[in-house]
């Protein structure tokens, strides 16, 4: 097998599209994570891969046949491999191929990006032991994980036809509420402990067939790559619906995707050895191989930012509230793809898994505002003199991730973002 660092992660590559010699651009040539674009609304979805501040149309390029994503996604890992390179090699300095690619860029700021793929069914899990801990110590402060939690990728199935492409605003959501203490009959109106989750989503490529699961040594073979999630969450809904069968109207208003992946193939450099703690339970066996251990894990960091409405309009970009990294997850790609199939479940081309709240150790790495403000006991004083315990009418919230290693050009994910809009009051008044 081909070594999985080649001369596509040369970080003295450099490209023909000046954008990305930029040191402080995202999308250099050693990244070409893959997307959709349209030049109007009414527009046919091309697939494009970003390069700078440029979207390079591959079909128009002739580097790529097809138009749909998700057949592109079902390639085996070495015809992904080879599409990299070539794409690699059109995109460098001194291409042959310089001027019949010129034609196909369009910048970035004139395109309408979408959601990166046809996303069939989604799943969200909950690896980050640091955000179970947090969130776990506001109910139960003597015991905050529960039993199963060192032992089994805990996830629940999700909607995925309330996924939104990053910039799409949403309507705050409304739906019934009862804090622990009230008495007589619960609430309904608008959500108002409405809360952000910083997450990775990651894009299944191949699928498996029903009643066959796939072995954690295969499970990356399935995986196209990665991009930023934000998985809305509606704490004060969620607290009163969620048992005994755990979330649902409180996560299924609305998530955010960013609209460019980052494959297994760019990220290869920026892997980890994946550990545990001194003492936890090593993983059963299904869940556990040599790769995984010495390269399951990845390190990205991530960072969450708000933007208020009052910052917006002083012409504040905004200020960022958390960072934490991918590495500290408690369980990795491949253990989540090995647990979803291993009763037989089949996955599709498409599917996409949410990583759950990516927290750090630190009290200032939450990945929500939930552990950020301790359930709200704590505003979070920002640096305009506004206060935040969760999320207000008109905030944006802003996710990033970037993988940073000597010797490797730095990548990033592009901006996952969305801004809350208010209720509808009809339906918040009744």
């Amino acid at each position: 097998m081909a070594s999985p660092i080649d001369a596509t992660h040369d970080a003295a590559l450099t490209s023909w599209v000046e954008s990305a010699n930029d040191p402080a651009t995202e999308f250099p040539i050693q990244n070409l994570p893959f997307g959709r674009f349209r030049r109007d609304e009414d527009g046919d979805w091309s697939i494009g891969v970003a390069i700078g501040d440029q979207v390079l149309d591959l079909r128009r390029a002739g580097l790529l046949r097809n138009t749909q994503m998700n057949q592109l996604m079902r390639l085996p890992r070495d015809a992904r491999r080879v599409l990299r390179e070539g794409i690699s090699h059109a995109l460098r300095t001194g291409s042959a191929t310089e001027s019949a690619c010129r034609e196909a860029l369009v910048p970035q700021a004139e395109v309408q990006l979408g959601l990166p793929c046809e996303i069939g069914d989604y799943t969200d899990f909950y690896t980050s032991i640091h955000h179970a801990t947090t969130v776990g110590r506001q109910f139960r402060p003597d015991n905050p994980l529960l039993p199963n939690y060192k032992w089994v990728p805990i996830g629940y199935h999700g909607r995925a036809s309330s996924i939104l492409a990053s910039g799409h605003d949403f309507l705050r959501p409304v739906g019934q509420t009862k804090p622990q203490d009230a008495q007589g009959a619960p609430e309904f109106g608008a959500c108002r402990r409405l809360d952000y989750e910083l997450e990775l989503g990651v894009f299944i490529s191949r699928p498996n067939l029903l009643g066959e699961p796939i072995s954690i040594a295969q499970a990356e073979d399935h995986v196209f790559g990665l991009g930023l999630f934000n998985d809305w969450s509606a704490r004060d809904i969620q607290g009163w619906e969620y048992q005994p069968l755990g979330p649902f109207l409180s996560k299924n208003f609305a998530s955010t995707l960013s609209p460019w992946v980052v494959t297994l193939e760019a990220l290869e450099p920026f892997r980890s050895p994946f550990s545990r703690a001194a003492g936890d339970p090593a993983p059963l066996p299904y869940l556990d191989s040599p790769h995984n251990r010495e390269r399951g894990a990845f390190d990205i960091v991530l960072e969450a930012w708000l933007q208020t409405d009052a910052m917006r309009k002083a012409g504040s970009p905004g200020e960022r509230l958390a960072r934490s990294n991918y590495a500290d997850a408690y369980w990795t790609v491949a253990q989540m793809v090995a647990h979803h199939t291993v009763n037989g479940c089949n996955l599709r081309v498409g599917d996409l898994f949410g990583t759950g709240t990516l927290s750090g150790p630190a009290a200032d790495q939450g990945g929500s505002l939930m552990e950020l403000s301790d359930g709200g006991k704590r505003p979070i004083r920002l640096s305009n003199g506004e206060t935040r315990t969760f999320l207000e009418d008109g905030d944006t919230v802003m996710l990033r991730g970037v993988c940073e290693r000597e010797g490797y050009r730095s990548i990033g994910f592009g901006e996952c973002r969305a801004t809350v809009l208010p209720a509808r009051s009809a339906l918040a008044a009744r």
